[in-house]
């Protein structure tokens, strides 16, 4: 007899939410999704690396493994260090859209950045021959990729630090430390 007012309590109202209570938006089905490969490329220019990999997902799953979505998904590894996962993505994107010249650079980005200095000199001349020599961020990726290749010595170590610099939506740019 005691329990039956307590659950009659509970179940009175209408079932609406209270009036001070904060509740989420309804989904709307219908309702046009935004772009994952702009949702990524936003979150990869805040540094959402990890955010952005799941959009650029996302964008596979609705408009396939195209080029863009291939090389957004090798710019978004390369930005979590992921150099292997990165290379497998932007060769393949580079098998279908070979006349790209940003794919090229990132591909030897990558390149570079695994030590395959030879490979990514020769990935640069590509990229900088498609580009016509416009971007500057080309054109100093392949210098610094020559003059790595020239500083090879026996005699000596040389250690040096680059650093990965992001340039637009999925530009990247090897510059040396301290420099």
């Amino acid at each position: 007899m005691l329990l039956l007012p307590l659950l009659a309590a509970c179940g009175a109202g209408d079932g609406a939410p209270p009036k001070d209570q904060v509740f989420a938006p309804a989904l709307d089905p219908h309702a046009q999704s935004v772009d994952g490969l702009l949702v990524g490329h936003r979150l990869m220019a805040a540094g959402q690396y990890e955010l952005a990999l799941e959009a650029f997902t996302r964008a596979a799953g609705e408009q396939g493994l195209t080029a863009d979505v291939l090389s957004a998904l090798g710019s978004a590894n390369l930005g979590l260090g992921r150099l292997n996962q990165a290379e497998t993505l932007l060769r393949r994107a580079a098998k279908l859209e070979p006349e790209w010249p940003e794919l090229w650079n990132n591909l030897g980005v990558v390149l570079m950045e695994r030590g395959k200095t030879a490979e990514a000199e020769q990935i640069f001349r590509r990229a900088y021959a498609l580009d016509n020599g416009q971007s500057d961020s080309i054109r100093d990726n392949l210098r610094l990729a020559l003059q790595k290749l020239d500083e090879t010595t026996y005699s000596e170590i040389i250690e040096q630090d680059y650093k990965l610099v992001r340039r637009g939506s999925s530009d990247y740019l090897i510059r040396k430390t301290g420099t």
